[in-house]
């Protein structure tokens, strides 16, 4: 569908269509999150407890703890605390896509699409909303995901709730170890978004038989190449803020370690703890084998989901002549 100029006569039947239009972002970046996540349910609940040295699986490495898990809980043990990250990841990922998507429109005021980098603002944005907007449900996911099983302190979604506020100091708890997490997650999505869409504009440019599209105007991927471009993506944006993601869970799980106020205390502080030691590859970047297994398949799986439900829902965003339907 061509993007046209829109007659004044007709600007509320525009502004309907915007709304609709912004409707469809929204779900389909949830959908493409909760898809993307159920997928890798298993590595997000071993990273969790690697990088928070859980004493039970401090000494395993990823594949061993994911048999630890299976054995000790069963097979429903490596999706625990995966109910609260749906609740979590729908509005997450739903307003992470749509803020983007309104951010680069925006942007598109003031600067050329065609310079990438508004990609890069436009991701950050997004980010920075579906973290400020959905931080209390990640510090309730992790915290189910971090219990095993005979050790239980946290009975569901709303018990944790209730017990951190009560115990660990009132609604501010539930936002322990924000500043870590948004300044990490700004240049991650930032970074994922400008190189999904940088790399997929350069595989069309470069290599116009890749398009899977039967309409010349709107060339495509194929579903094999976008999950490529995602997964090269996830992967540059999980290597560039991996630290910033241990200092965040360290600080939203302090209330489960055996010093809880060793991790009371501000960022840097305790960046420079965990650097001290435990050093950088087993501490800084302790997990990051399996945040690659669960992070760059993740993301590949996002983006195409996101990617193919624009297509088949006919969703115009900004750049597109037209919304092709293939591949």
């Amino acid at each position: 569908m061509s993007r046209t100029a829109v007659p004044p006569a007709t600007q509320g039947s525009w502004a309907t269509s915007e709304s609709f239009n912004f409707l469809k972002n929204f779900v389909a970046g949830g959908i493409a999150g909760c898809f993307a996540k159920t997928t890798v349910a298993p590595f997000d609940r071993v990273k969790i407890l690697l990088q928070a040295h859980n004493q039970h699986y401090k000494n395993l490495a990823v594949f061993s703890s994911l048999a630890k898990v299976v054995r000790v809980e069963g097979f429903r043990g490596l999706f625990r605390g995966n109910g609260a990250q749906m609740v979590r990841i729908y509005p997450y990922a739903a307003l992470q896509f749509s803020s983007y998507e309104y951010c680069r429109k925006v942007l598109a005021r003031y600067f050329d699409e065609k310079w990438h980098f508004t990609k890069m603002i436009a991701g950050s944005f997004g980010g920075f909303v579906a973290v400020t907007c959905t931080y209390p449900l990640d510090v309730i996911r992790a915290r189910l995901a971090f219990q095993v099983q005979g050790e239980e302190i946290y009975d569901g979604i709303r018990h944790t709730i209730t017990r951190i506020i009560a115990h660990e100091g009132g609604f501010r708890a539930l936002y322990r170890g924000y500043l870590p997490t948004v300044l990490g997650m700004m240049p991650y999505a930032g970074v994922s978004f400008y190189t999904f869409e940088r790399l997929k504009s350069f595989l069309l440019a470069t290599f116009p038989s890749l398009s899977s599209s039967k309409d010349p105007t709107a060339p495509a991927l194929g579903i094999p190449l976008k999950l490529f471009c995602g997964a090269i993506a996830g992967a540059t944006a999980q290597t560039a803020s991996y630290p910033l993601d241990v200092v965040r869970r360290r600080i939203q799980l302090s209330g489960m370690m055996p010093d809880p106020g060793k991790y009371h205390r501000g960022m840097l502080s305790i960046f420079l703890l965990i650097l001290r030691e435990d050093g950088i590859r087993k501490g800084l970047y302790r997990g990051l084998s399996i945040n690659y297994l669960r992070a760059v398949p993740m993301v590949s799986v996002s983006f195409c989901t996101y990617e193919l439900l624009k297509q088949w829902w006919a969703i115009s965003t900004l750049g597109d002549k037209t919304i092709s339907t293939g591949g």
